[in-house]
């Protein structure tokens, strides 16, 4: 096998990472068995590391209204839409985790319009697409489609904020040439016995 780095930049040392850094990247690692690479690739700069993880905690991590799972398969598509590698590979196994179902991340990735979702979460991701690669052609009409869909104002804004906030984290694992850490490909593929 051809090692392949994790960035195309220099990625720091742990011994080297601000208290609070390291603290949150061996947390992750604790109860990852692993510590995802986008970890290490933001950790190079501190200040940007934390407020993209709590922008990230707040859009994925929050209570009520969309589902977890749901959260997932608008970062799978979309990052798909913007030729993610990282974040369909990451967050597709989260995904497939999430969702308790082996087959969905990759429907999504590939055509969420033929996946095995709800009507409901295809108009979520419709509206996802547009924003993430046609934001400036989004109409009230958007709005009235998601809402006879069954989703809140708050809801719509939810799935606005994650597709734009990933349409950035995209762009810097591509621009980074983030490397997914072997251990997401097989994450979530096996069902497990009831």
């Amino acid at each position: 096998m051809v090692y392949q780095t994790i960035s195309r930049f220099s990625v720091p040392k742990l011994d080297e990472l601000p208290e609070d850094v390291l603290e949150r990247i061996l947390a992750v690692q604790e109860k990852s068995g692993f510590v995802p690479n986008v970890f290490l690739a933001l950790a190079r700069r501190p200040d940007e590391f934390r407020a993209f993880f709590a922008y990230h905690d707040a859009l994925m991590e929050k209570k009520g209204g969309l589902t977890k799972a749901e959260r997932e398969m608008i970062v799978v598509a979309t990052s798909a839409a913007n030729q993610c590698q990282y974040c369909v590979v990451a967050h597709g196994a989260i995904l497939r985790i999430r969702a308790k179902n082996p087959r969905i991340a990759d429907q999504v990735a590939v055509n969420y319009r033929k996946a095995d979702i709800t009507p409901r979460q295809k108009a979520m991701l419709a509206f996802a697409m547009k924003v993430a690669l046609a934001s400036h052609e989004i109409e009230d009409a958007d709005l009235e489609r998601l809402g006879k869909a069954g989703f809140s104002e708050e809801e719509a804004w939810d799935i606005a904020a994650i597709a734009a906030f990933f349409a950035l984290s995209n762009r810097m694992a591509n621009v980074t040439g983030m490397r997914p850490n072997d251990e997401f490909y097989l994450m979530g593929r096996e069902a497990k016995e009831k």
